[in-house]
């Protein structure tokens, strides 16, 4: 493990291992084989990364996406790692040029696609190669239990057959215990010693609203929280992609749709915008994100409602990578659960299938329905128990009223009953609430009924959240064709009275959503933080990639921090190995020595006794600093007196 080790720290910059890396690392090292299971931006590729560089022989990484192999591909190669892949995109004299460098042990990793591995060709080139390790990456995609099903990756079974004596690990961020069950069946990982990392990412703000007020409501959470920030809206149909992507254009966002049905080269263009660019934002079908690697997205916005858990964990664990706080967003609709469905039942998926769709669904749905924290709620669904409530999701901040809404229940199916089950939801609204202006009430004699007004005492907007919520959870289905709402055989007991019925309350709670504290920067500090943001954009560009692949945000901002002036000091800078240092660190210290702290602000006060002393210093008034900071004048006193007591100020400029 002391090579490992030398290499985390000198090759990737960090100075040791998180949670079950090491030994994750150690296992891969003494030939065996493991299934693990990481949280996105838990440090998945770390854990093959450096078995490969310290085992003898080439390290095959199997990979879904060709973006993903080509980004992590660049980055290796910028950290002076001897990496390659091996896709649809080269030619033939340079897909020989790579197996000449393979062959020759010139390789550290070599990347592929699972389609690959099912070609003959592909295995007798393996068989002349020295092998480190096959890691297979995003392995829920072997399940057809799974959300990502691709029947490729379950031929990768021969490669137990055919490198026998080779080690193999199965990485995945997302997956219960029905789909590891059938990774270990289909990939023959039975003798594979198992890593389960908590599925937690406490850095998520988690938060779901049912969507009344359409592209007006996802516009607000965006420009009232993340007004500047790279973030991914998820939708459910191209056709609302564009129209969402376009209305966000509108309002003078970077928004770009990103879908099957645009040609290849412009799906790669807007991704590399998306990955190249700040503040860009992707609105998307669930086509996109699967080992997107941008650290710095601080939203995912759902804007339709995606088919299960594992999906909705995915997708919004593509937010805040970094570590850095990050919200998760929905706004469903029951229309969205309808569709879903209807997806179900149109499927061509057996019956047992079939019902395990409808069962992850229903526990999506009561996600969305719950009244208590919802990390507990998530976490249970993987097999984690949360000892408390998160304090970190929408119910833990607004604690919802449950409502009891049995009786008004019992009226709202009834009314489907009555009218016999040819009605839509409006039209049962008109007559439970006793609307004597909608004249095919008396016409059908509706009125005659004893359900005719017996909901008056509720607005019709409380109804349709009722019987959204009905519709949600099973109660009601919708005739796909007419529209009509019929009852399902869960309705019964709530009819005869033998179940209660809860609802969420339906006061709007007050907006509150993740914020990153560590970005609160001072005036002189904002100053080099976005220079050292313009020097990693220069160099991304130049090399032709990301900028999070020369350093993190979260790199910039220690540097930042810390300040450091010399070679030795930016060396203890997380992320910043041996390699980045001699490639990149010069440039950086010359942009932190440019600019400098003034003399007085160099100090280890407080950040926000800082900000109250450089603004004294530039306006000669605690008045003018209270007033331009929105802060108590006796709170800008008790900062001075710091800064008096420090020797920075004299106190008779202060009285």
């Amino acid at each position: 493990m002391k090579r490992a080790l030398k290499i985390l720290n000198e090759t990737f910059g960090y100075s040791e291992f998180r949670n079950h890396q090491a030994d994750i690392v150690a296992t891969i090292l003494d030939g065996q084989d493991a299934l693990v299971l990481m949280p996105t931006g838990g440090g998945k590729s770390l854990c093959y990364q450096i078995p490969s560089m310290v085992r003898d022989g080439v390290g095959v990484v199997i990979s879904p996406l060709i973006a993903l192999m080509e980004d992590q591909v660049s980055a290796l190669k910028l950290l002076g790692v001897q990496a390659a892949y091996i896709n649809s995109t080269l030619s033939a004299p340079e897909v020989k040029a790579i197996e000449d460098k393979a062959v020759s042990g010139k390789l550290d990793m070599l990347y592929l696609s699972p389609e690959r591995l099912s070609n003959d060709e592909t295995l007798a080139f393996l068989k002349t190669v020295k092998l480190a390790l096959f890691a297979i990456d995003e392995a829920h995609c072997v399940s057809q239990w799974g959300h990502d099903f691709r029947p490729e990756y379950q031929k990768l079974s021969v490669l137990s057959e055919q490198f026998p004596d080779v080690p193999r690990v199965a990485l995945t961020a997302t997956a219960d215990e029905r789909v590891r069950d059938e990774i270990v069946q289909q990939l023959k990982l039975q003798d594979a010693q198992l890593f389960i990392s908590s599925f937690d990412r406490p850095n998520i703000r988690y938060a779901i609203e049912e969507q009344e007020r359409g592209q007006q409501q996802l516009w607000e959470f965006i420009s009232q929280n993340h007004a500047e920030d790279a973030g991914i809206v998820y939708c459910l149909s191209r056709r609302k992609v564009e129209t969402v992507a376009a209305f966000l254009s509108g309002q003078g966002r970077i928004a770009l749709p990103y879908h099957a049905g645009l040609s290849a080269r412009m799906r790669a263009k807007n991704q590399k915008q998306f990955l190249m660019e700040d503040g860009v934002i992707i609105v998307a079908t669930i086509a996109f994100g699967m080992g997107i690697d941008k650290p710095d997205v601080r939203f995912v916005a759902h804007f339709s409602m995606p088919k299960n858990i594992e999906s909705y964990y995915q997708e919004t664990g593509r937010a805040g990578r970094d570590g850095a706080p990050a919200n998760a967003w929905m706004a469903y609709n029951y229309k969205d659960v309808v569709m879903q469905r209807q997806f179900i039942r149109d499927s061509e998926a057996g019956d047992e299938y079939k019902n395990i769709l409808h069962d992850k669904l229903d526990a999506l749905v009561d996600l969305c329905e719950q009244l208590e924290c919802r990390r507990i709620t998530l976490l249970r669904y993987f097999g984690e128990e949360l000892a408390e409530p998160c304090g970190n999701c929408d119910n833990c901040l607004n604690p919802p009223e449950k409502i009891d809404a049995s009786t008004e229940a019992q009226m709202a199916l009834s009314a489907v009953f009555r009218t016999e089950q040819k009605f839509g939801m409006m039209y049962l609204i008109d007559v439970l609430t006793g609307n004597k202006k909608e004249q095919r009430i008396s016409e059908f004699k509706h009125n005659k009924l004893n359900v005719f007004g017996i909901g008056k005492n509720h607005p019709k907007t409380w109804w349709r959240r009722l019987y959204r919520q009905l519709i949600s959870l099973g109660y009601v289905e919708v005739d796909e064709q007419f529209g009509a709402l019929k009852l399902t055989d869960k309705a019964k007991p709530i009819l005869k009275g033998e179940e209660s019925f809860y609802i969420r309350d339906v006061v709007k709670a007050k907006n509150k959503t993740a914020q990153n504290d560590d970005l609160e920067l001072g005036r002189h500090d904002t100053i080099l933080w976005n220079a050292l943001r313009q020097l990693r954009t220069d160099l991304a560009t130049e090399h032709g990639v990301p900028p999070y692949v020369i350093f993190s945000d979260a790199s910039l901002l220690e540097m930042v921090r810390k300040r450091p002036v010399e070679g030795e000091k930016f060396m203890y800078i997380s992320g910043v190995g041996e390699y980045k240092l001699a490639k990149y660190g010069e440039m950086f210290l010359k942009v932190i020595k440019e600019n400098p702290l003034p003399e007085k602000l160099d100090n280890r006060l407080e950040e926000e006794v800082n900000v109250s002393l450089d603004h004294f210093l530039e306006l000669q008034s605690v008045e003018a600093v209270a007033e331009t900071l929105n802060l108590n004048i006796k709170t800008v006193y008790a900062h001075l007196s710091q800064a008096i007591a420090a020797g920075l100020v004299d106190r008779k400029a202060v009285t």
